[in-house]
């Protein structure tokens, strides 16, 4: 059987405390992953500041250099998986055992892929969207002199932290830029999907980056809460309960659910059947499952006739095999936590003012079973009332709620919000919109919410997460 290991300053680890992952369709062995406890990592984090001090070393153009190299060899090449063990894993087993573990369907494997290797192959261009066109030479010599006058930027942190999730292999493009901005990185991915973090730590390291830059520490909530804790700097992923004793903290940039969501103005709500196409995939692409789906489409008018139109599109969308090129829901690792999700649907409804208006198109059936593999079907919920619980619920696969309310009152009832693309001229919603504190990023016109510029901070900056600007004056010392 495969067997992912630790990784302790980019050295292989073999833990005899071990978990195996099986496959959602077969139930068979995929791997088994070693477990760090949190008395390893915390001895592994004390020597954070000599790791940082020698990928220092390295000047930004060579680390740029070094990404884009990796770039290729995520994408195309082999890469070590555990040299001890004597294994490798080309491009095609990493999205064969992604797939097994995750239930993410091998065609959205492969689009993944691409989101990281763009990342890699791009990277000056993501600094350059980070850090706001700054000479990327002030990270060599500590300033630098930009349009007549010296910037200077002080690391706030040894080793960047990463409590990553096991969702969406997308995401990971997150943390990447961290290496380019000279933070060594402590990583403690998703208990499915160890696969992405150990693929791009061992493509990096195979470019030339220092291996002592990586520590892959899978593992329980103990290790993750030790990443957090001796980390000056982290990033965790998770849903609203797992995130929450972490909000406020300003040494964590917290991912948690997006509720993102699609906007039709009252100047365009009459031509909403030319958006259903950007409603539906901005719903469903990658299989629902980012924080930058909509969970919710909020209209001024004909709002049951859009979630109608919007069901019917949805209930067309087929659980299929996962090796099927035309799949595209994700099965659920643990068929339990469908059928919860499913129950829990079913309950909220109950409580009346809310339909599940795909059920009439794809039949009362929401959980399936297809070639071993549990599916949860999409959903599309009608709220006749904008504070019903299911106009604000984010969930695991394909759901969204559509809630009419006065274009007036909109900014008064959609809340936090990841994503908000607005179809809409209007000048006096836009600029509301604009100034809404509730709403992250911004989409104004046919942008899909899951369309993701990564030269644009995504829900917080990592450059200002990792780095300060301070006062910095020189009488002698010339600036690079």
């Amino acid at each position: 059987m495969l067997h992912v290991p630790i990784l302790r300053a980019g050295r292989t680890y073999r833990s005899a405390d071990r978990i195996e992952l099986r496959d959602v369709s077969s139930g068979a062995p995929v791997a088994e992953v070693s477990q760090a406890n949190a008395g390893l990592i915390a001895h592994d984090l004390g020597l954070a500041s000599a790791h940082r001090r020698q990928l220092a070393e390295w000047s930004t153009a060579d680390l740029l250099a070094a990404c884009r190299r990796a770039a290729e060899i995520f994408a195309h090449g082999e890469v070590d998986l555990d040299p001890e063990q004597g294994t490798r894993q080309s491009a095609d087993d990493y999205v064969r055992c992604q797939s097994a573990t995750t239930g993410i369907p091998q065609a959205l494997c492969r689009a993944n892929v691409e989101k990281v290797r763009f990342v890699l192959a791009e990277m000056e261009r993501v600094l350059g969207g980070l850090t706001r066109g700054l000479d990327l030479r002030a990270l060599d010599a500590g300033f630098a002199t930009q349009d007549g006058r010296t910037v200077s930027y002080l690391g706030q942190a040894d080793t960047l932290g990463a409590v990553l999730p096991s969702n969406s292999p997308g995401v990971h493009a997150l943390w990447i830029p961290a290496i380019a901005l000279k933070i060594p990185l402590a990583l403690r991915p998703g208990r499915e999907e160890p696969w992405t973090p150990l693929r791009i730590a061992r493509a990096l390291v195979a470019a030339g980056v220092p291996a002592e830059s990586f520590g892959f520490y899978p593992g329980d909530h103990a290790g993750a809460t030790q990443i957090l804790l001796r980390c000056e700097r982290s990033m965790m992923f998770g849903d609203a309960a797992t995130v929450a004793p972490w909000v406020g903290d300003g040494r964590v940039q917290v991912h948690g659910p997006g509720w993102s969501k699609v906007i039709l103005g009252r100047d365009e709500v009459d031509a909403w059947e030319s958006y259903l196409d950007l409603i539906v995939s901005s719903i469903a692409d990658n299989g629902g499952r980012s924080c930058v789906n909509a969970s919710g489409v909020w209209v001024p008018a004909h709002g049951r006739a859009i979630a109608d139109a919007v069901a019917r599109r949805l209930a067309a969308i087929e659980a299929r095999p996962l090796d099927d090129p035309a799949a595209c829901l994700a099965a659920f690792p643990n068929p339990e936590t469908a059928r919860r999700v499913s129950a829990f649907l079913d309950e909220q409804i109950a409580r009346g003012g809310a339909t599940d208006l795909t059920a009439q198109y794809r039949g009362p059936a929401r959980v399936v079973q297809v070639d071993g593999a549990t599916f949860l079907l999409p959903t599309l919920v009608w709220c006749e009332d904008p504070r019903h619980p299911l106009a604000s619920t984010e969930l695991l696969f394909p759901f969204a709620s559509v809630v009419e309310v006065p274009q007036t009152e909109l900014l008064e009832h959609i809340g936090p919000t990841l994503v908000a693309t607005a179809i809409t001229d209007d000048r006096e919603l836009v600029a509301r919109l604009m100034s809404c504190r509730s709403v992250d990023r911004l989409n104004l016109g046919r942008v899909p919410t899951c369309r993701v510029s990564w030269d644009q901070p995504h829900e917080g900056n990592l450059f200002e997460h990792l780095y300060r600007r301070r006062a910095f004056q020189s009488a002698g010392l010339e600036a690079a």
